[in-house]
């Protein structure tokens, strides 16, 4: 006899033998038992998950000796016609090749005619989604009421595309993808069989790449037992199937969350030059986010469905990521998997996709802009970062509130001190629109001996924005080469009254003299309507999302 594939070799014969159908077959199993057999049967679900073995061995169980039963013997002779496709009783049909109105005629006048053998006349049309709408309708009146001795049972991966008169006349039944420890545990029983060793990481990677298709599983064993033979580990799988590593996927997952760029593409180059699949590897990254997501929200929800390794790698994990940001991370692969099967040049998406990701720290949400604009706050840096303000004495929190002076006049500064300037806040106004407000209205007057001195002729709300600011001290360490201290000279902008308003033009007469008190500190005014309408980020995000500004809140 010639070779017989694993994936029908090891095809189910019996309720008892098919894999993660427990539904289906409790069931089918009942509907036999108290006699309540449909006369029309519709099996839906992904490829390689067991529609056309249910049908065989509902045919079985309906044509046995002594049937319908559904403890039926798989060696008696009739069942071993029914599972050989030779039965003169069971007929299997492709709706793919017949599917034309005048085959559905033919079969239509052939029901009228009794079972050789068995007790009923079978008839198993596969992907029945294939057939025409004509045959469709060809069929519907002997569907609704074949003879007593005729049985329909169909299988499709496409329902949707069974016209709803088929499905209404049918019992539809939903088989599902297969769990991975399903998988698993089948490909150890056919290992076992035919006395192949195959370690855990690789029947754990089968599993995972079968994506729950059992025949997909099986077919790719069988490979690997052709190229192996008795022994199988985790790197011959993935280099057979140019697939990547938990390890390796886990160093490129930690480098995008870290935001190294240059790390993750050396990563990614690395496993080009070594034929990985660039479109698995996507997946592999997406599956990863997703589950850490999953673990960041609750570490139970995940629990089931990684592996050992994958759970104890995720708890190792610290701190965890945002939320915001693994969901960020997620649609970006999810652009990345739309596109890549299209690709010309995979690589090059794969590297844009990976720079997208790792710059994902540098950006602030526009909910959290939002946000921290309707409260007065100040918005903060994307890349979350505590240094040690250094601030003059004046300028300390329990200082009193500097008075406002007359600027003078600016000192001469140094060019290449204004060009480090000029790098130090450019950044800052692109993702602080509060910074912005602030470091428009300030000039630089020195920068000599690790201290900033500027001018801020501005609010009392922008100048503590200065101070306050983890980020505009962090960029002036960096941009002028060690700790900078920040010293500020403050002169407060009056507001002007709006377009409009009364104002009283006539002298006033003198007062009576008063005892001298001190001026008041003028309220602090973070930000007024006037500067919202006129900000270009503002302006951007109304046309973006076709919004408008309904109040301000100071």
């Amino acid at each position: 006899m010639s070779y017989q594939v694993l994936a029908r070799k090891y095809r189910p014969h019996t309720f008892a033998e098919v894999v993660g159908q427990d539904h289906v077959m409790k069931t089918l199993a009942n509907a036999i038992a108290t006699g309540r057999i449909a006369h029309a049967f519709l099996f839906v679900g992904p490829r390689g998950i067991g529609k056309t073995s249910t049908a065989r061995i509902l045919a079985k169980a309906l044509n046995c000796p002594g049937g319908p039963k559904t403890d039926f013997d798989p060696d008696d002779e009739i069942c071993r016609e029914i599972a050989e496709g030779r039965s003169m009783d069971v007929l299997e049909i492709d709706g793919a090749s017949n599917n034309s109105v005048e085959q559905i005629r033919e079969l239509r006048d052939n029901v009228q005619y009794a079972p050789a053998r068995g007790n009923f006349k079978i008839y198993i049309i596969d992907e029945v989604h294939m057939l025409t709408s004509a045959a469709f309708n060809a069929l519907l009146k002997t569907l609704e009421e074949p003879p007593a001795h005729v049985k329909f049972i169909f299988a499709t991966t496409e329902p949707h595309k069974v016209l709803p008169t088929i499905l209404s006349r049918c019992q539809r039944f939903d088989l599902k993808r297969l769990t991975d420890q399903d998988i698993v545990g089948q490909l150890r029983r056919i290992a076992t069989q035919e006395q192949v060793t195959v370690s855990d990481p690789a029947l754990r990677i089968l599993a995972r790449n079968a994506e729950g298709g059992m025949r997909d599983a099986e077919s790719a064993l069988d490979q690997l037992i052709s190229f192996c033979g008795t022994t199988i580990t985790e790197q011959d799988v993935l280099q057979i199937f140019g697939l990547t590593g938990p390890q390796e996927v886990w160093a490129l997952a930690e480098a995008i969350q870290s935001g190294e760029t240059e790390d993750a593409l050396r990563q990614l180059r690395e496993l080009v030059a070594r034929g990985k699949d660039l479109t698995r590897l996507s997946q592999h990254l997406l599956r990863y986010f997703r589950n850490l997501l999953l673990y960041v929200i609750n570490p139970q929800l995940a629990g089931d469905e990684m592996d050992p390794d994958e759970a104890q790698h995720l708890a190792n994990l610290q701190p965890l990521p945002a939320q915001a940001a693994i969901l960020a991370f997620i649609d970006e692969l999810v652009r990345l998997e739309e596109k890549i099967r299209y690709a010309l040049v995979r690589e090059v998406l794969c590297e844009i996709t990976i720079i997208r990701m790792t710059q994902q720290r540098q950006r602030v949400a526009l909910e959290e802009i939002l946000a921290c604009l309707a409260k007065g706050e100040t918005v903060p840096p994307a890349s979350p970062a505590a240094p040690t303000v250094s601030k003059p004495a004046a300028l300390s929190a329990s200082a009193p509130a500097p008075t406002p002076v007359a600027p003078p006049p600016s000192a001469p500064v140094a060019a290449d001190s204004g060009e480090l300037w000029q790098r130090a806040t450019e950044p800052l106004k692109k993702n602080s629109l509060m910074l912005r407000l602030a470091l428009n209205n300030a000039a630089l007057l020195a920068a000599d001996s690790g201290r900033v001195k500027i001018r801020l002729n501005g609010t009392q709300s922008q100048l503590e924005t200065l101070q306050n600011s983890a980020a505009l001290q962090e960029s002036l360490a960096k941009s002028f080469g060690g700790a900078v201290t920040l010293d500020i000279q403050f002169s407060e902008v009056k507001e002007e009254p709006p377009p409009g308003a009364d104002i009283d033009l006539a002298p006033s007469a003198p007062a009576a003299a008063a005892p001298a008190k001190p001026a008041p500190v003028a309220p602090s005014k973070p930000v007024t309507r006037a500067d919202f309408e006129n900000d270009p980020l503002i302006k951007e995000a109304l046309q973006e999302f076709s919004a408008r500004i309904v109040s301000v809140k100071n």
